[in-house]
């Protein structure tokens, strides 16, 4: 994933997030919430939001190669590498020394 693109979709998840704790933070007010509740309201929403877009957004961006062997749990995972380092880390992966049980 380029770093534009990452960019952008960070910026459209913190706008989303901040529109999501927005919305609920004024249907809350309706119902005479207090200005301290709401705001912590709100701020957790918002953090909330953000981290399962930001997890999202890093798992996009991330590849992982796992040992082709049955039954082994070796696997590696790689975010923003280009296309040799990803080849010799998908060797590595299928090529590491095996446990023996």
């Amino acid at each position: 994933m380029n770093y534009t693109r990452h960019r952008i979709l960070v910026t459209g998840a913190v706008a989303f997030s901040t529109a999501l704790s927005v919305v609920i933070g004024l249907r809350l007010s309706g119902y005479g919430v207090p200005l301290s509740l709401l705001l912590a309201c709100c701020l957790s929403c918002l953090a909330t939001f953000s981290s399962l877009l930001f997890r999202l957004i890093r798992a996009m961006a991330t590849t992982t190669h796992r040992c082709t062997r049955p039954g082994c749990d070796f696997r590696v995972s790689l975010a923003h590498t280009d296309a040799a380092e990803n080849r010799r880390w998908q060797e590595i992966a299928a090529h590491h020394p095996h446990r023996t049980a």
